[in-house]
């Protein structure tokens, strides 16, 4: 029985496995042909070495997009999963309307990145309007928008991955802390966070690489403005994350950039994985000391 299994197994995985290498394997491999060459059009592809990588990592637009995405993605961590366990919790302690709180909560997640920038530019406008700024002329008010924004969407979503880990956590263990006198508080630390850990992982590694790929809430709510320009001549755009930086380079005025944004593109993949899986092996090992 299991022989005609196999060999009928390759009739549903072949397509996916086809599918993967055209859709994801074939166009990453050529991204980094190309981030070593000069070209407008892929066949004009000249082949010039590490030049366009030298060029990206002395771009200051660059720089400063790295470290601004840094601080974002640290800052939105945190929040994110810091009120996204509280809401869980909460919502595991046999309140009233629970489901529907649920429901509320989850819903940002399904509304498209662009969509919830333009709506929350039109937000912070009223708002910045009756005190003479807007979102657009001043960094902080755009770093914050883009905060805010980012943890409304993304709450909802950590939540439920929390509750997933809340539910699952032995009822044995909270009877025998109760019996033990444990309070509230020591449950929490002793008992449910260690047990929660894997959700705690998950969320980590996706509130961390959704903050440093961040891209169409960044270019609807701010696109990158205001713009500081430095002694050399060159503009920063002081609220542009990674992403939209290197989709500046790929698609500005210059089209001898293209090669310059393919290398930057490169070394954005390399980032985010690196740290995903720094992430990943750090938070496991916390699951497996528990």
């Amino acid at each position: 029985m299991k022989a005609p299994m196999r060999r009928w197994s390759w009739l549903f995985i072949g397509p996916v496995v086809v599918a993967f290498i055209i859709g994801f394997v074939w166009p990453f491999i050529q991204g980094i042909y190309l981030s070593f060459c000069k070209f407008r059009l892929i066949s004009d592809a000249k082949i010039i070495g590490f030049d366009n990588y030298s060029k990206a990592l002395q771009d200051p637009t660059f720089t400063h997009a790295f470290w601004y995405t840094a601080l974002f993605a640290i800052v939105s961590l945190i929040i994110i999963n810091i009120i996204a366990f509280l809401i869980a919790y909460l919502l595991t302690q046999g309140i009233k309307g629970s489901n529907l709180f649920r429901t509320v909560f989850f819903m940002p997640n399904l509304i498209g990145g662009i969509v919830l920038g333009y709506i929350w530019s039109m937000i912070f406008d009223g708002i910045l309007s009756k005190f003479g700024t807007s979102i657009l002329e001043n960094s902080t008010w755009g770093f914050w928008g883009l905060i805010i924004l980012m943890c409304w969407q993304q709450i909802g979503y950590m939540m439920i991955i929390y509750i997933a880990g809340l539910q699952a956590v032995p009822e044995d263990m909270l009877e025998a802390a109760k019996i033990d006198g444990a309070t509230k508080g020591q449950t929490l630390r002793k008992v449910i966070i260690p047990n929660v850990m894997p959700s705690i992982t998950i969320c980590t590694f996706l509130s961390l690489t959704n903050g440093f790929k961040l891209f169409d809430q960044n270019l609807a709510l701010t696109a990158g403005k205001p713009i500081i320009t430095m002694a050399g001549g060159t503009q920063i755009k002081t609220t542009e994350m990674l992403a939209l930086n290197i989709y500046n380079t790929f698609y500005g005025q210059n089209s001898s950039a293209t090669g310059v944004a393919q290398a930057k593109a490169v070394m954005f993949f390399i980032l985010v994985a690196a740290i995903g899986l720094i992430q990943l092996y750090y938070t496991r090992r916390k699951e497996v000391q528990q």
